[in-house]
């Protein structure tokens, strides 16, 4: 049975687009929506005597139901016809979103947040919740171009190879094109084409199974990494990353790529992890 779409919810214009793609992303799987709202007490402002206006507990309550009713309003528009649910969980929203993440097929969260999400995912929050979620994590960026490619890196290790079967399963459900991006350090060099060739081949025999039915093609370009793959990203409808990798991608989402494709790239990221990296 496909797990839930998780998203992060706080009100804030980012989490309200997470919000709407989470749905769409429901829709596609014919999976169950769940919306998340995570605060932590001592973050909420909230006065310790009553307010003359009020018990605090009512002005929380006020807001948070503000919140969610948004929220459902917007998913359902989105997916009418999708199962949802929602929860307010008390915690930090990392640990609260890595927890929700265990029984999701996808974490979709924005790019930023406020009150309680505050840069959920900036910094090193964001590179957190990308290297420790139990599932694929949809990070809101930039602008998905409609029609565009799914667009996938790849450089043969393992979380590659989970990057490129997640991406080959999202063209399809998209219907949309996939673009396998392997990056070199010079590809003027004999090694480093052959290599490059050869992972490109090994992406794209991933896709030779039932029900797969995507058009893919490959790029094999020059570093620097981060820029090569921000300037790719920009005529497509996501880019797909594994959460490690090997040579150019080593420390892909534990280091400055990443940090790099957080908070510039054109359009949605998706980080993948390897389910053999859960512990």
């Amino acid at each position: 049975m496909t797990g839930p779409v998780v998203v992060g919810v706080d009100g804030s214009p980012s989490s309200l687009e997470a919000v709407d793609t989470a749905a769409r992303e429901a829709r596609l799987r014919s999976a169950e929506l769940r919306l998340v709202h995570a605060f932590v007490w001592p973050a909420m402002h909230v006065p310790a005597e009553p307010s003359p206006l009020g018990p605090a507990q009512g002005v929380l309550r006020e807001e948070v139901e503000r919140v969610m009713a948004e929220a459902v309003r917007r998913a359902r528009a989105q997916a009418p016809d999708a199962g949802l649910t929602h929860a307010v969980i008390a915690g930090e929203p990392l640990a609260v979103l890595e927890a929700q993440s265990r029984r999701a097929s996808l974490l979709v969260v924005g790019s930023r947040g406020q009150g309680r999400f505050t840069e959920v995912l900036v910094g090193s929050v964001a590179v957190h919740l990308a290297g420790h979620s139990r599932c694929p994590v949809l990070v809101m960026r930039g602008r998905p171009v409609p029609g565009g490619p799914v667009v996938v890196a790849v450089d043969g290790s393992e979380e590659g190879r989970a990057a490129v079967d997640f991406a080959f399963a999202e063209a399809a459900l998209r219907g949309a094109g996939l673009v396998a991006v392997y990056v070199a350090a010079d590809t003027q060099a004999g090694g480093a084409r052959a290599e490059g060739e050869r992972v490109l081949a090994d992406a794209l025999s991933r896709a030779d199974r039932p029900g797969t039915e995507v058009a893919a093609s490959t790029r094999l370009m020059t570093g620097p990494v981060r820029q090569a793959l921000i300037e790719e990203s920009a005529g497509a409808q996501l880019l797909v990353v594994g959460a490690r990798g090997l040579g150019g991608f080593t420390g892909l989402i534990l280091g400055s790529v990443s940090q790099a494709l957080l908070h510039h790239a054109h359009c949605p990221v998706v980080v993948v992890r390897h389910r053999g990296n859960e512990g």
